[in-house]
């Protein structure tokens, strides 16, 4: 079969470090699954971007990530990026299938009781018209409170695994008192970066307040699409170098390769450093 040909399965791409969980929670469910993940770290980060550029930035690290590891199946570990250029990465590479990230917004409108959701994400994301129509199509009898925070992307991808719980908690505050005061019951992670931190908010918010990413529903779509329902239990186990590695598109500073080296030993992954080419 032509898909046993390729090189690995995944490749897992953000601007950044956060969807490292969703890579982690897909290689939990098929532990012989080879992926890769890939931070745009040269052009992060993607929510202040114009439409534009988010397009033009996502074909140019997918073409080169095509280029050098042949993936079965690219992954959109990012919200930004899936409902801005999902649809024209998809058309300028029919043939390598993409699974993206979206708001869980669905799954948010069978959770709220009282009918009040918070979106937390980036600022082109919340703004963006798919995520509109998502909430017109899941959510409409609700009201979605829209938030951006590239402050708190910026935490977490610079600060967060050497800041202490506190620190942590102080990070989340503002975005858990601006839905608190809006009475929502609901708080959906609509910025990959922010599953990082789920548990800091569950802590924040409250039990009862239910706060849901949609880690678990992309890393099914991925394994089906790339096995095409194969048993996961089938999957051989293949011999890749880079399995289980985090690359970055732009050479870190000193600071950055520590940040990034303390990130990967806190999540059992393998420094991979600059893509080459």
């Amino acid at each position: 079969m032509e898909h046993l040909e390729k090189k690995i399965d995944f490749v897992f791409l953000d601007s950044g470090t956060g969807g490292i969980p969703y890579m982690l929670d897909l290689k939990e469910k098929c532990p012989n699954a080879t992926c890769i993940y890939v931070g745009d770290t040269a052009h992060f980060p993607y929510g202040e971007k114009s439409e534009s550029e988010i397009i033009s930035c996502a074909q140019n690290v997918v073409q080169q990530v095509i280029e050098k590891w042949q993936p079965r199946t690219i992954v959109i570990a990012c919200n930004t990026m899936s409902v801005t250029a999902l649809s024209a990465l998809r058309t300028q590479f029919p043939n390598i299938p993409f699974v993206g990230t979206v708001p869980a917004i669905r799954l948010a409108g069978r959770e709220s009781k009282n009918r009040k959701i918070g979106l937390l994400a980036t600022n082109a994301t919340v703004q963006h018209q798919y995520t509109q129509k998502l909430i017109d199509d899941f959510a409409s009898d609700c009201v979605v409170e829209k938030r951006g925070d590239p402050a708190l992307v910026a935490f977490v991808e610079h600060r967060l695994f050497f800041a202490t719980e506190a620190e942590k908690e102080e990070a989340v505050k503002p975005a858990v008192d601006f839905f608190a005061e809006k009475n929502c019951d609901t708080i959906i992670l609509g910025c990959t970066h922010f599953t990082h931190i789920a548990d800091t908010m569950r802590k924040v918010a409250g039990k009862n307040v239910h706060v849901i990413d949609s880690r678990n529903g992309v890393s099914c779509r991925a394994l089906d699409v790339a096995f095409q329902g194969m048993p996961l239990t089938e999957i051989s186990e293949k011999q890749c170098a880079d399995d289980e590695s985090f690359f970055v598109t732009k050479q870190p500073s000193t600071a950055e390769e520590i940040e990034y080296k303390t990130l990967c030993a806190h999540f059992g992954i393998k420094w991979g450093g600059t893509m080459q080419f």
